[in-house]
């Protein structure tokens, strides 16, 4: 087990040198920077970007608050209450972190937006590792991939290259949903993870649309405005799941559960179906 653990590692720190050899540097665009929506309210510069960050800090705090709350989440591994805890501390900063980019936007300030990003995102990933995997490999995980996180976010700053940042964020844009549909989870309720990606990805498509929603609804609210919101429901998400969860006692995958509700459902149309074309013999008076 550990030979293919370290197999896998070796693996993965080979595939990232190629890339980097392999692709060109991904300087910052400046042009980011350039928000459509741009008005100021009560003195605050950029002020629906500002305030829209406001739930993030919301639900960390208080997931934060809840982890600890008299064992309310019923975390079964100690791993989980420590990787559970860094996602909160991550979710909560993006929350003063991004609030304090947009008062002033430009790379200098940007970091104080990454930083916390990407401590929510690599605890989401040990947090899988412990769940799905293994328990210890997750929770060694966890301090590593925070600081593959933070050392991303240094590289950018330093070098002017976000191909490691990219790496940070989209990768479990893509391993985590795929994880909590082909792997047996531990609680009930995985669903919770899938929409949460939804929501996600949903936020990303709003912030590459950032000027053109904002023509869109006449100039009442921007793109990047409604990523802040969208990307939100993340986190609340994964709250309500961590709320609603029980230990799973028939550790089945999502894909599995589908396949058997997908089964039943044919199942069910090819009975309706027999029955609908099912005829039964009547015997026919012949002495009229």
């Amino acid at each position: 087990m550990r030979k293919r653990t370290a197999y896998a590692w070796g693996v993965a720190i080979v595939a990232f040198i190629v890339l980097m050899i392999v692709t060109p540097a991904i300087p910052q665009n400046q042009e980011y920077h350039d928000f459509a929506d741009q008005r100021e309210f009560f003195g605050i510069p950029n002020t629906l970007n500002v305030v829209s960050n406001f739930p993030f800090l919301v639900i960390g705090i208080i997931g934060l608050v809840l982890c600890f709350y008299k064992n309310y989440f019923k975390f079964c591994l100690q791993g989980e209450l420590w990787g559970w805890t860094c996602f909160y501390i991550g979710v909560a900063a993006v929350g003063i972190g991004s609030s304090y980019y947009h008062l002033d936007p430009n790379d200098a300030t940007l970091v104080w937006d990454r930083l916390p990003m990407t401590i929510a995102f690599t605890s989401i990933m040990a947090i899988f590792i412990i769940e799905r995997i293994d328990e210890r490999k997750g929770t060694v995980s966890i301090i590593p991939l925070l600081l593959a996180g933070v050392i991303s976010i240094l590289y950018w700053r330093f070098f002017d290259d976000l191909r490691p940042y990219a790496v940070i964020q989209f990768v479990p844009c893509i391993v985590i949903p795929l994880m909590a549909i082909l792997l047996p989870p531990m609680y009930t309720h995985s669903t919770y993870w899938l929409w949460a990606a939804g929501f996600y990805l949903l936020a990303k498509v709003e912030e590459a649309m950032d000027k053109v929603i904002y023509e869109w609804t006449h100039h009442i609210v921007s793109g990047h405005t409604l990523k802040h919101l969208c990307a939100a429901m993340v986190p609340v998400f994964l709250t309500l799941m961590l709320a609603k969860r029980t230990v799973e006692t028939e550790r089945i995958s999502l894909l599995q559960t589908w396949k058997v509700s997908w089964t039943k459902v044919k199942e069910n149309g090819s009975t309706v179906e027999r029955s609908t074309y099912t005829y039964t013999s009547v015997e026919v008076d012949e002495s009229h």
